[in-house]
């Protein structure tokens, strides 16, 4: 007869080499951050508000899909679709149940400031920007841009945008210390650092 409750199984963890091997999420997402274009760098900079909200990564991934599934990969196509298509299909299909509103205003608004400041084109922020600290700042001037969204977009843009260098986040640093990885020996602007991030962020769920 078996039990009501088990033991549960034990975590694998990955080897370093397989940390440093891992996909990137915006590679999940089909974005290539390598040719430096305004187009996988604004479907990025999407994501990553869609990543940065409470909800699961999984409804965020799913949602972003419909972003482009309807062709709204760009700010102007996403401001004449307009806040109630936004709403629903998109919100709706991605599977947003709460907040569908809020975050279509947000991702609106951002849309028209992105195109009013800096003519559509993420590469601009980075180039009026002084420095790191100085880029981070202008990312979180946008409505609904927090710390956690910025690290999102920074942190897989580290080896190609110059300015892009946001500091690890605490629970990777943890992480790194629970599988026996020291973090601290990589280059933190080399693209093997932002496959170590994301690798040990998925992780979270498992070892925390």
């Amino acid at each position: 007869m078996m039990t009501a409750s088990r033991a549960a199984a034990p975590v694998r963890l990955p080897s370093v080499r397989e940390l440093e091997r891992s996909t990137l999420y915006s590679e999940d997402l089909g974005i290539d951050l390598t040719r430096g274009r305004e187009s996988d760098n604004f479907r990025w900079f999407l994501a990553s508000i869609l990543f940065g909200a409470r909800i699961s990564e999984m409804i965020a991934a799913n949602t972003y899909r419909v972003f482009v599934r309807h062709r709204l990969t760009t700010p102007r196509k996403i401001l004449d679709a307009g806040w109630e298509f936004l709403v629903n299909p998109v919100m709706r299909e991605g599977g947003y149940a709460r907040y569908d509103g809020r975050k279509s205003e947000q991702i609106l608004r951002n849309c028209r400031t992105l195109l009013d400041d800096y003519q559509g084109k993420l590469s601009q922020v980075e180039a009026a920007a002084v420095d790191s600290v100085d880029l981070e700042e202008r990312l979180r001037a946008y409505y609904g841009v927090g710390p956690v969204t910025v690290n999102i977009f920074l942190r897989e843009l580290r080896p190609f945008w110059m300015k892009a260098d946001p500091a690890p986040l605490p629970v990777v640093w943890e992480l790194a210390k629970k599988v026996k990885l020291d973090l601290g020996s990589y280059d933190r602007k080399s693209l093997i650092f932002s496959r170590l991030e994301a690798g040990l962020i998925r992780l979270r769920h498992d070892l925390r």
